[in-house]
């Protein structure tokens, strides 16, 4: 065979198989984009199943509230109580809401849980001596939506519960991608009365500056800042600045996550006003917080 016919061979070989080539990339493409259709359907799936229990469960009555005493430090005296949510399941017990909540977030069900939460923490708390609030965390989907506000003031005529004893808790995550919806319904819950919290505070990005804009009147520091502050002395200069910044804005500075004596008095002495933590008290149910406050 002369190399003329063999490289005419090797063409017609080629042009055989660059066609085959381009049929199989072709169908990859269209496996990956029916994969994509098939995991996206089974997703959509999912959150329907997840936001019909959830409904189940609030029918049910399957949710409930522990509260964990917020203290005032120079003092001594309880202050507030943070609400927690908690899903009672018949095999897992009580289940922490970071591993349903999330799920809910692109459901209308995220509303009906946070209504029922705000609901049964303003009836509970209404038990409580006047003097004492109760701190509430709301999800993003809430702080944006536009029936908030008619949720709340419906709630508080429903309760009898007075606006100022009401914390409302928020994340810096959703202060940082507010929209104006969110902005709307921020000045409208303090313009109720109610006393806006940063929670989490120095665990993302929020800046002072930013925060500065909003009308807050609580910084909740991290756990982390607080565990790590007491063995770092950078951290521990972080810390006190942070507190005196928050103290210059107006703000009530509360630390989270205390556990000892020690950290309490170290708080104490940088000038923090408030704590919770387990070295006070684990959440507990309404009826035992109630006994905590009437002994005997």
């Amino acid at each position: 065979m002369t190399n003329t016919t063999k490289l005419d061979a090797g063409q017609d070989a080629a042009d055989g198989v660059e066609p085959a080539r381009e049929r199989t990339a072709s169908e990859e493409q269209d496996a990956l984009r029916a994969l994509r259709m098939r995991t996206a359907r089974r997703e959509i799936s999912e959150r329907r199943r997840t936001a019909q229990r959830l409904r189940s469960a609030l029918s049910q009555n399957a949710f409930l509230l522990l509260y964990q005493p917020q203290i005032h430090l120079k003092s001594g005296l309880m202050r507030g109580a943070e609400a927690m949510l908690r899903l009672q399941h018949h095999r897992r017990g009580l289940v922490l809401p970071q591993y349903f909540m999330p799920l809910t977030e692109r459901s209308e069900v995220v509303n009906e849980i946070g209504a029922w939460v705000l609901h049964r923490a303003c009836q509970e708390a209404m038990q409580w001596p006047d003097r004492l609030s109760v701190a509430i965390t709301l999800s993003p989907r809430q702080l944006q939506g536009s029936r908030l506000i008619k949720t709340v003031i419906e709630i508080l005529s429903q309760t009898g519960m007075n606006a100022d004893r009401i914390q409302i808790q928020l994340t810096e995550a959703m202060l940082i991608d507010r929209d104006e919806d969110t902005v709307f319904n921020l000045k409208a819950l303090r313009g109720l009365g109610m006393r806006l919290t940063v929670d989490h505070f120095g665990a993302g990005y929020a800046s002072l500056a930013m925060l500065k804009k909003l009308p807050l009147g609580t910084l909740k520091l991290d756990r982390s800042m607080i565990q790590t502050a007491s063995s770092d002395a950078g951290d521990a200069a972080l810390l006190r600045a942070a507190i005196e910044a928050g103290h210059a804005m107006g703000c009530t500075i509360l630390a989270n996550g205390v556990e000892t004596e020690e950290q309490c008095l170290w708080l104490e002495e940088l000038g923090c006003d408030e704590a919770q933590g387990p070295y006070f008290s684990q959440p507990v149910p309404a009826a035992e917080l109630l006994a905590k406050l009437n002994p005997g």
